[in-house]
């Protein structure tokens, strides 16, 4: 089974971003980031309401971290403090070396290559530092940018399951894209 271990923080760095760890001076982004309706359309998980939920939420991506069960970066561009999105492995299972990849970013940053780029650090990350097999996207089926972001990035499609969540007094379907560790 892995050993997971994200101590020291691994801050990450590309061409135009920096993937770093979210803390609660961060709490105007990430309350602007979850209380978006556009950013949070395809994600079955209710709207901030106030900062107050917003710092509840840091501390809950900051336990998962010390604790070693998930991990998360906001994304900011290299010459802008702003955290414009965030990425990171959910839901990690360590007896299956796999973990489930997400990530959601301010509208007015989409369409820019801001996630793929994102996506394939954090896709490197898992595969050389955690030594992850198997990296899964769980998704809305409605969600087309995300879908052609996962096959861009060389996802595959695995199922699509219907009405398997429930959510906000309907049944939603899903889809799994994933990407094996070659």
């Amino acid at each position: 089974m892995l050993e997971i271990n994200f101590t020291p923080f691994p801050n990450l760095e590309t061409e135009r971003l920096l993937l770093k760890q979210v803390t609660a001076d961060d709490v105007d982004d990430i309350f602007e980031l979850r209380s978006n309706k556009e950013v949070m359309k395809y994600i079955p998980r209710p709207l901030l309401q106030n900062k107050e939920e917003a710092l509840e939420l840091i501390a809950m991506l900051n336990d998962k971290i010390e604790n070693n069960i998930g991990i998360n970066w906001g994304i900011q561009l290299k010459n802008d403090p702003k955290i414009i999105g965030i990425i990171g492995h959910y839901r990690i299972k360590p007896e299956h070396y796999r973990a489930e990849v997400g990530y959601m970013l301010l509208p007015e940053y989409n369409g820019k290559g801001i996630i793929s780029e994102a996506l394939q650090k954090v896709v490197e990350y898992g595969f050389k530092d955690m030594q992850l097999h198997s990296i899964e996207a769980v998704l809305d089926p409605k969600n087309a940018g995300s879908e052609k972001v996962l096959l861009k990035n060389g996802f595959v499609k695995e199922a699509h399951l219907v009405e398997n969540e429930y959510y906000d007094g309907r049944f939603l379907d899903t889809l799994i894209y994933s990407v094996l560790n070659k």
